[in-house]
């Protein structure tokens, strides 16, 4: 079930009504709704991948309680270990052996061996890479003393399967959402107000702006290496808007549904594309994922309290298992490597003076940089990535025209381009808007009818622009 369907449409208001007005008299009965609802909404792909989430569940509710329950050092190593394995070798063989395997032929057969064993091909479970890492932080801060393992098995499965952000995020930490299942939620209207609002936006993100970039960023990565350089920039710069509004629009869903809920989740972005540098822009973009792989990856293995090679080795880890959590394909991997090849480079530049000319330009080529980075993240193979970069180098007598043909082939029409241009430029001017403050900070500070009026052109917008077959569905689902 996704957010942007029908579906899901009919689903919200039918369990947001049933949790207020029925299952509102106790918190245990809260959350016995919220885990029904969640394991539906989940079961609503394959009602396989929920025999997957039971047992992650169940494993570290286990482990946390032993943990719980003993201070003998190899005791608690043991029950770590168990829920290391547990998690890491059900997200290893789902994700990962496919990817293995087809490489493993690959290179038997560069030597001339013949690869003729038998492999099978494994369904990637929606959304596992996200509650695998939730709950596994879970047992890992448990095992480290920062919480005490829960005892309410009701609470801790209602934590991991919670449906807002179980298939893509936000990756919440247990010290932060746990306890908030451990009280009686009480309907407050204000919250409520938010949540629809941040809604709103995160649809307007997800289908005005990312399902009709898409459409423009097919048309040049899906024929790679038949553009010119002019058509082939606006295509990168086509994605990477894509990707930021359809990730951070699914993101702003999950906050707006939880806060219909009576919850609070981590932010996930904020404004990543206004980043100075690159340690800027991981502060910035997916921002439960890179906090949870710079505290459960980067500072054990010594983080900055180490020598200057060692630190760089310690986010050359980092960055490739970042990739690697991504997706099982070597564009992802090299995806994380020039984020650390460019992080390395910037720790060993020196400071420069923060003149308002210098700070603009080191904007532009950390955004630059970005972008370089995102054509191997989309690129299909390696092989179409390079045929991406190449057609950077390849001048059209007339470029504009390309441009236009390749518009008009997208979108039917010049007239259909030229609002998505307009509105692309209001998404902007409203992440500018947003860069030193919150979103609803900034929308409160509008007077009511010139809010309302806001609403009203959102929602034009998302029946004008996002109502359309075969749209795309959110990016992150995949990992």
């Amino acid at each position: 079930m996704v957010f942007n369907s029908i579906v899901f449409a009919l689903f919200l208001p039918l369990v947001f009504l049933a949790y207020w007005f029925i299952f509102n008299r106790n918190v245990r009965l809260q959350n016995l709704f919220l885990i029904a609802a969640s394991y539906f909404f989940y079961g609503w792909w394959d009602w396989r991948f929920l025999l997957l989430l039971a047992f992650t569940s169940l494993v570290d509710f286990g482990v946390g309680y032993g943990l719980n329950k003993t201070d003998d050092k190899g005791k608690r190593k043991m029950l770590l270990g168990i829920t290391l394995v547990s998690n890491l070798s059900v997200l290893f063989f789902f994700k990962y052996f496919n990817f293995f395997a087809d490489s493993t032929r690959e290179m038997m057969s560069m030597l001339g061996w013949q690869a003729d064993f038998v492999t099978i091909k494994v369904l990637l479970p929606v959304g596992i890479s996200f509650y695998t890492f939730q709950s596994l932080s879970y047992t890992i801060d448990v095992y480290q003393r920062k919480l005490r393992g829960s005892e309410d098995i009701i609470s801790f499965l209602a934590f991991v399967s919670f449906f807002p952000q179980l298939v893509a995020g936000p990756i919440e930490r247990a010290p932060h959402m746990l306890p908030q299942f451990a009280v009686r939620r009480t309907f407050d209207y204000r919250l409520a107000v938010l949540g629809m609002r941040r809604i709103l936006f995160g649809l307007f993100k997800k289908m005005v702006i990312a399902d009709n970039l898409a459409l423009l960023a097919d048309a040049v990565f899906d024929k790679a290496g038949t553009s010119s350089m002019l058509t082939t920039v606006v295509g990168i710069l086509a994605f990477t808007f894509q990707i930021y509004c359809d990730f951070s629009g699914y993101s702003d869903i999950a906050l707006g549904t939880a806060r219909l809920f009576g919850f609070d989740l981590m932010e996930n972005f904020r404004t990543p594309y206004f980043s100075v540098t690159l340690r800027e822009f991981w502060r910035r973009w997916h921002i439960s994922l890179s906090t949870w792989f710079r505290d459960y990856v980067y500072i054990p293995l010594g983080g900055n309290k180490v020598t200057a090679p060692r630190r760089i080795a310690n986010l050359f880890i980092t960055f490739i298992l970042s990739g690697l959590w991504h997706g099982a394909q070597w564009t992802f991997v090299i995806w994380g490597f020039i984020h650390w090849l460019f992080l390395a480079i910037e720790e060993a530049l020196p400071s420069v003076h923060k003149t308002a000319l210098a700070t603009h330009l080191r904007r532009l080529i950390t955004f630059a940089i970005v972008c370089l980075a995102w054509v191997f993240f989309r690129a299909r193979t390696f092989h179409d990535a390079i045929a991406v970069l190449r057609s950077l180098s390849v001048f059209s007598a007339s470029p504009l025209q390309e441009l236009r043909h390749v518009l008009i082939a997208t979108y039917s029409t010049d007239l259909f381009a030229i609002y998505l241009a307009v509105v692309f430029l209001f998404f902007c001017a409203t992440e500018y808007a947003l860069r030193h403050d919150t979103f609803d900070k900034v929308i409160d500070h509008v007077s009511m009818p010139l809010r309302r009026s806001f609403y009203f052109m959102l929602v034009f917008l998302i029946i004008f622009f996002g109502f359309k077959e075969g749209a795309p569905v959110f990016i992150y689902f995949k990992f």
